[in-house]
């Protein structure tokens, strides 16, 4: 059912909504002593509510138990990291086995580079987005000049439609084609920051592996986001932020996915530390690494506790809802936030052009819209008035509707101010 772009259609939305309750889960900031209109999820989620409560749990542990609340805390230290097993796996589409929470993203692609990118002879280069994530590109960047390679000729980076600033998946299929008996590695940005396309990671996965590659995702904007099924798309490894969509707080913990059939093998090039040593033998304190035959073995060292306390209070919610119900619902509110962004443009004779794909299967809960002209100072407006959303050069406002506690109504609000600030 789509609803009408009204005061009471949105209301009406939000009482159909079986996910509604959710949003008192979540603290939100406030502009003049009313809630922030926030629409900045896939750069920093919000706060659950629980989180203060599991920080002070684990503070509480630290101050009763000392160094033996590695062993004796409520939630034991030493296994930490084995609290957000499940729920990841449920929510990448992955085995237990293959995900580990760890580090931080790019930190943990680079980690995961040093045993996946493996050039050798011709087979040398990496097929790249061309306007992926900053960070992406330099990491992309270094680890070619780590193994004495030139970016300029190693990294083939596939730019985007200079009318749509999107990238086709038939012309990544095809570069991969193209490209075959030259890459070493296919790594992309499941869901690209900017525009909020979704690449068909299945295809793609699918044929980088017949080309004799290893692939590769970033997930910074894909975990949490939509739906995932890394095992039995054969991807090789993946890495994801927490901050984002899964709401673990600024500079939240990372999580990797690295598929069973690289496990188990002691040969794999790897940076090695204790925390991915057997744990049978780990504290028997021995000189020669013995991987543990998961993920895990990519593990450097213990957990850091307190970093990562706040996304067990995201993942509970995660584990209530599940990924099937938050898309389900993130479609409806993206969609809906579409029709107020086309409405606010037609009542207000300006143009808003949605650089976003409008195939809801090409996106997932965010639409980026560009303003010719005025762009910047509509955002300074919105931002004014009390919508936080998010301003990239040149022209692009980026907004995303996140399921899990934003509301119909917030979007009409939006819908609103938007117009508003069109007529200005």
């Amino acid at each position: 059912m789509s609803y009408p772009n009204t005061l009471e259609g949105a209301r009406l939305a939000d009482q159909e909504d079986t996910l509604a309750t959710y949003r008192d889960e979540f603290l939100f900031p406030k502009n003049k002593d009313r809630k922030v209109l926030y629409f900045t999820g896939n750069s920093l989620g919000l706060q659950p509510r629980k989180a203060r409560e599991i920080i002070n749990e684990e503070l509480d542990d630290w101050a009763r138990w000392g160094v033996d609340g590695h062993l004796e805390a409520h939630r034991p230290w030493v296994a930490y990291h084995e609290f957000f097993t499940a729920s990841l796996a449920k929510i990448v589409g992955a085995k237990e086995s293959e995900v580990v929470a760890m580090n931080g993203l790019t930190t943990n692609l680079h980690l995961l580079m040093v045993s996946f990118f493996q050039p050798k002879g011709k087979r040398c280069k990496i097929l790249c987005e061309g306007k992926a994530f900053p960070s992406d590109q330099y990491a992309l960047r270094s680890q070619l000049r780590f193994h004495g390679l030139d970016p300029e000729t190693c990294l083939i980076e596939l730019a985007p439609d200079p009318e749509t600033e999107l990238i086709d998946d038939e012309r990544v299929i095809a570069a991969i084609d193209q490209h075959k008996d030259e890459l070493a590695l296919v790594m992309l940005g499941g869901v690209n920051y900017y525009t909020g396309q979704v690449f068909d990671m299945e295809r793609i996965t699918d044929a980088g592996k017949r080309a004799g590659a290893i692939v590769g995702w970033d997930l910074a904007h894909g975990a949490g986001n939509i739906a995932l099924d890394l095992h039995k798309w054969g991807a090789d490894f993946a890495a994801w932020c927490g901050y984002k969509y899964l709401n673990s707080g600024p500079g939240g913990v990372s999580g990797v996915f690295i598929h069973e059939r690289h496990h188990g093998k002691k040969d794999i090039p790897r940076f090695e530390g204790w925390w991915g040593h057997n744990k049978e033998e780990r504290f028997k304190m021995g000189d020669r690494f013995d991987p543990i035959p998961t993920a895990e073995a990519w593990q450097l060292s213990n957990a850091p506790v307190f970093a990562m306390a706040p996304l067990l209070a995201s993942l509970e919610l995660f584990d209530q809802v599940g990924m099937t119900a938050l898309r389900s619902k993130s479609l409806k509110l993206t969609a809906y936030l579409q029709k107020v962004i086309e409405d606010a443009a037609v009542n207000s004779g300006q143009s808003v052009r949605i650089i976003t794909p409008k195939d809801e299967k090409r996106r997932g809960c965010q639409i980026s819209i560009a303003v010719p002209g005025k762009g910047r100072a509509v955002f300074e407006s919105l931002s004014e008035a009390g919508v936080i959303a998010d301003w990239r050069e040149p022209d692009v406002i980026r907004l995303a509707p996140v399921p899990m506690y934003n509301s119909f109504e917030d979007v009409y609000e939006f819908g609103q101010l938007l117009e508003k600030f069109l007529k200005a």
